[in-house]
């Protein structure tokens, strides 16, 4: 009946994810605020890529350690109560940074330590923010939300690292931690004024259990709809997704560029991500192939960005590196997201984060020494190279069959999410 289905698969029409999504549109772009800044002040610090790639590392790793015992822990949490500590948590740290650097004491070690402390707060955070998507929508508006949040992460993308540039010119560094740490004002707002008899919660929460994360691991091995999206994920999250790394070093040292052609250059790749959120991601079934054919195109752009002789030529080929990263990351989300039994979605989540933000400890130190030894193009290079490794591991495993046909062979139709 359309009167009926028309909401089901429109995720704004629901008022709890208006107020989720209201306030990440106000936070997202503050957080790549104090991304942007935060790379620049290390470079001010330090002209290190080295340096660069351990701040990015410290700042990942709470996620791969914490991530799998944070899915459990979100799975059997009040997921809403978790997301206000955490949120106000990154806002107290990101004040503390700016208030350091306005007052012209900070040093690298302080930045690390501050980026170690955003680490934890959002090893907890992601895995819960992302498995709570699933509590304000049903489960056919899940696919959209999730291309909506992936849209809002590619908007800010754009508009953060362009604002970043200007304010950094403009006002200094210490100014975007400011702000980013009073953006956390509007997901805070939005969380306390949501309607908690409207979530879509199972009808008995999970208890937490002593075993709860080998369970999560062994549910995920079982699976290989789950299993070689996570793989993939994993492979390109450790040498693809390290632009916090080589976007700042192909700025600084190729093209010797300010502040302002720094946030261009993430502006640009933003741009193409918004570009697919809106026309792509979300429309596309949630299948390998369609994951492998983004891997494909991810590393081509990347490959083809790290040969550009000019900025302009590069920004060209970062945005079309945003639109396939965001197609890419948006359709593993949301395959794991759905084909995860509600019980188990934490966990899964939160394996799905480990791999796209936990393997960052290992390919930010790595993308950083390769960028000082050999330059960004090389950094980039290696990037493409990851891309390209993960759709090898998605063709040599039969990985482009349909995941529906893959379920119906294996495993049956998708478990009704508790209600």
């Amino acid at each position: 009946m359309p009167h009926h289905s028309r909401p089901t698969t429109s995720p704004l029409r629901t008022r709890n994810y208006r107020l989720y999504f209201s306030g990440q549109l106000v936070s997202v772009p503050g957080t790549w605020l104090q991304t942007v800044a935060q790379a620049w002040l290390v470079l001010q610090l330090t002209p290190s890529g080295s340096a660069l790639g351990i701040t990015v590392a410290l700042q990942a790793l709470p996620v791969l350690l914490l991530g799998p015992w944070a899915g459990a822990v979100a799975d059997a949490t009040d997921k809403r109560k978790m997301l206000l500590g955490t949120q106000a948590l990154q806002a107290a740290l990101a004040l503390a940074l700016g208030a350091l650097t306005v007052a012209g004491v900070v040093e690298l070690w302080m930045v690390w330590v501050l980026a170690l402390g955003l680490g934890v707060a959002r090893a907890l955070d992601v895995p819960t923010r992302q498995a709570f998507v699933s509590e304000l929508v049903t489960p056919e508006a899940l696919p959209r939300a999730i291309s909506i949040n992936s849209t809002v992460a590619a908007a800010a993308r754009m508009v953060g690292p362009a604002a970043a540039g200007a304010l950094i010119a403009a006002l200094g560094v210490g100014t975007c931690f400011l702000i980013n740490g009073a953006s956390f004002l509007g997901p805070l707002l939005g969380l306390a004024a949501m309607d908690t008899a409207k979530l879509h919660r199972p009808s008995m929460p999970p208890k937490r259990q002593p075993h709860a994360v080998q369970e999560g691991l062994s549910y995920v091995k079982d699976r290989k709809d789950l299993l070689v999206p996570l793989l993939m994920m994993a492979l390109v999250g450790t040498f693809a997704y390290e632009f916090q790394v080589t976007i700042p070093l192909l700025a600084h040292e190729t093209f010797d560029l300010g502040a302002t052609g720094f946030g261009l250059l993430y502006a640009a790749m933003g741009l193409g991500s918004v570009v697919a959120g809106l026309t792509v991601a979300g429309r596309v079934a949630p299948r390998i192939r369609t994951i492998t054919v983004a891997a494909l195109v991810f590393g081509a752009s990347l490959a083809l960005a790290a040969i550009s002789p000019t900025p302009e030529i590069a920004a060209l080929f970062l945005a079309a590196t945003g639109a396939a990263s965001v197609v890419f990351s948006s359709t593993t989300n949301a395959t794991v997201q759905l084909r995860a039994a509600p019980r188990m979605r934490g966990r899964v989540v939160a394996l799905y984060i480990v791999a796209f933000m936990g393997s960052t400890p290992l390919g930010g130190p790595l993308v950083g020494a390769v960028g000082e030894a050999a330059g960004a193009r090389a950094a980039l290079a290696v990037g493409a190279l990851g891309c390209l490794t993960a759709a090898a591991l998605a063709v040599a495993t039969n990985a482009g069959i349909d995941f529906h046909r893959r379920s119906a062979l294996s495993a049956g139709p998708p478990a009704s999410p508790d209600r």
